[in-house]
């Protein structure tokens, strides 16, 4: 008979012990959504990044103008998570989406509460949904939903 061999094992729990500031974008975009706006930056060709970065990531220039758009917006594309695991924002199936907010030119990555995966379509209108407390994180923003048909 082939001896049994056990391994040994010890829990490891990675962790970050420190906080990071969050500077004047970020920070300003987080207390935004704490307050119930989403704000963008406005680049130097005149559109509008969301979520907003310090920096312009095609010409490195600094950025700074914030501007809010809206709540609501459009589905670019969207993957669906049939089972989703415990880290996931929401406990039942939901889709990733790129959304395009009124009045932005770049995509936010997101939560979308549609109830099924046939209920979701590239070109729909969703809308935030809102977390029942906010805190400045990007959870203030619990989902997106499909906005009711007009």
């Amino acid at each position: 008979m082939p001896e049994v061999v056990h391994s040994l094992t010890a829990p490891h729990r990675l962790q970050y012990t420190y906080k990071r500031s969050t500077g004047p974008v970020l920070g300003r975009f987080f207390g935004g959504l704490r307050d119930g706006r989403i704000l963008g930056v406005r680049r130097k060709d005149g559109s509008v990044m969301v979520p907003p970065k310090e920096y312009d990531p095609d010409t490195g220039e600094a950025l700074g103008e914030l501007v809010e758009v809206g709540t609501a917006g459009v589905v670019k594309s969207w993957a669906w998570v049939s089972r989703p695991r415990g880290s996931q924002p929401l406990k039942h199936p939901f889709a990733y989406a790129l959304i395009q907010l009124d009045g932005a030119s770049t995509p936010l990555l997101h939560a979308v509460d549609a109830g099924a995966e046939s209920k979701m379509k590239t070109g729909m209108r969703v809308r935030a949904r809102w977390a029942e407390q906010t805190v400045g994180a990007i959870t203030d923003i619990a989902c997106f939903e499909p906005e009711p048909k007009q």
